[in-house]
């Protein structure tokens, strides 16, 4: 007999463990609930305590399975010691989203040395050190190589092609150089972590985000708001909720024949 809904139940995360980092921001926030809603336990990671709580009981309220853990990744020792606990706990790590990213908006000549090496700090070497602290419990998770354990690795289309400055003018929203730079660094170790944890069943993939701006950049900067979306070949921007069904994809045994490999969600931008 066929299993009419075996392809709806691959989506499905019961009974996993997922660590969300940046959990509190924008695009982290409805990463975290969308691993929430598809039924795994989540840690909710941010290094701002009272956020972190207040999103903790938000979705407690919801009856969704959460924890967390408040610490600053790009702090190992800090990380290591507030996230051990909780792994040993669970036993296992069947997801990590290496989500957390700290910046701002400049341009090139406002820009500084020292943030290139804070931008890769945060995306890349931290993601490493989290990877590395988490991986006797995503091997763990594998089960004897039955099921995958997925980390996804959160990107951004500026790490494939370069931001227009006429788009940008003088709504001061920038992207700076150093952002693409160090999120083209995290795509990349996507990949090589792909290859040399392959043979462990852990899956690595990288999903890059396009222009997700949040709704008070239409308010405050209408223009600037515009030219992005006449940019984007669907000529809008993209919602914050359009990143669960992406982010379900790669966490779940839906794509389980899917690693090094990443995943755009720009609305086509890149495809000009």
């Amino acid at each position: 007999m066929t299993d009419n809904n075996a392809v709806l139940r691959s989506f499905g995360l019961e009974n996993q463990v997922a660590l969300v980092t940046g959990s509190c921001g924008y695009l982290g926030q409805k990463m975290a609930e969308a691993l929430c809603e598809a039924g795994a336990h989540v840690i909710l990671n941010g290094r701002n305590e009272e956020k972190v709580y207040a999103q903790y009981e938000l979705l407690k309220s919801k009856k969704f399975n959460v924890s967390h853990c408040v610490a600053d990744i790009t702090d190992f020792e800090q990380i290591r010691a507030q996230l051990l606990p909780r792994l040993t706990q669970h036993e296992k790590l069947d997801i990590l989203v290496n989500n957390a990213y700290s910046g701002r908006p400049s341009s090139l000549e406002d820009s500084v040395l020292k943030e290139f090496s804070q931008a890769y700090h945060v995306s890349v070497e931290a993601s490493y050190h989290l990877i590395d602290l988490c991986l006797p419990y995503l091997k763990e998770a594998t089960l004897n190589l039955t099921k995958s354990a997925s980390v996804i690795n959160i990107g951004s289309m500026y790490g494939v092609v370069s931001p227009n400055p006429e788009i940008y003018g003088d709504s001061g929203m920038n992207n700076p150089p150093f952002y693409g730079a160090a999120k083209a660094g995290l795509i990349q170790l996507s990949k090589y972590l792909a290859c040399h944890l392959a043979p462990f069943n852990i899956r690595v993939n990288s999903l890059s985000p396009g222009p997700f701006p949040p709704k008070t950049v239409n308010t405050d900067n209408p223009e600037f708001y515009q030219s992005l979306c006449h940019k984007v070949p669907l000529k809008r921007a993209g919602k914050a909720e359009e990143i669960k069904g992406p982010l379900l994809f790669l966490a779940s045994n839906a794509s389980s024949y899917v690693t090094g490999t990443n995943l755009i969600v720009d609305g086509g931008w890149t495809a000009w």
